[in-house]
């Protein structure tokens, strides 16, 4: 990834050299160039292109903010209703996260996300256990947390492996 990088602004630098332009315009259109350049050389080489984990992880950070919106707006309609009807408790959810940064990052995310909470990880490390302010249907409740929060978090850390 390092050395991807690296092509990539000594490209950029070469397109500015070579023109003898120094705008922003012609950095940007060299950086373009050299992006491109990078993608055929880890096409070629066998490996991933940098700029995709980049791109997933402006994906998780655009569904964290909307799921942020979308629990504060559930969280509010429910207590601005006369009669609560929620049924909270914890549910053991499975999980595919191993590495410190990954649970660090979910443990964050679901804590900060109003109406859930990550309690604690398995000694195993196969559950995570999740506080839920509504487990009417656990299993819906299961692949929610699965499909939105781990998914994205995995193709970031690991995007080969999904």
């Amino acid at each position: 990834m390092a050395f991807q990088l690296f092509t990539n602004i000594l490209v950029m630098f070469a397109w500015m050299l070579f023109f003898n332009s120094y705008t922003a315009q012609d950095a940007v259109i060299g950086y373009f160039i050299g992006a491109i350049v990078v993608k055929v050389l880890a096409h070629f080489m066998g490996g991933e292109f940098y700029l995709r984990r980049a791109a997933y992880l402006l994906k998780l950070i655009i569904v964290f903010f909307r799921e942020l919106i979308r629990a504060n707006l559930h969280v509010m309609s429910i207590l601005s209703r006369v009669n609560m009807n929620i049924a909270p408790g914890f549910i053991a959810v499975p999980t595919q996260l191993e590495s410190p940064t990954e649970k660090a990052l979910f443990g964050a995310m679901m804590s900060l996300t109003p109406g859930t909470m990550a309690i604690e990880f398995a000694d195993d490390n196969e559950y995570i256990y999740v506080h839920a302010l509504n487990v009417e249907d656990k299993q819906a409740v299961i692949n929610r947390i699965q499909t939105v929060f781990e998914k994205n978090i995995l193709e970031v850390t690991r995007p080969h492996d999904i």
